[in-house]
């Protein structure tokens, strides 16, 4: 199964009464789970240590988001 990107992004609206450098794009990041309907059977597993650390069991639904460093 293929791992789809879980970042989106879109252009804000920029005042141009705004004192600040604007930022053009911005990014955000979906959760995983919004691209399965359903559980496929024989999804590959992390080990016991890595899906503590992932937060998850299965790889497909590792967003990659990293707590101490934001995203990796």
């Amino acid at each position: 199964m293929e791992r789809p990107s879980y970042r989106g992004t879109f252009e804000p609206w920029i005042s141009p009464l705004d004192p600040c450098p604007p930022i053009r794009v911005k990014t955000f990041v979906l959760p995983p789970q919004l691209f399965m309907d359903f559980q496929p059977p024989g999804l590959e597993q992390f080990t016991t240590e890595q899906a503590l650390r992932h937060g998850t069991l299965w790889p497909l639904l590792a967003d990659g988001f990293s707590r101490e460093e934001g995203i990796s």
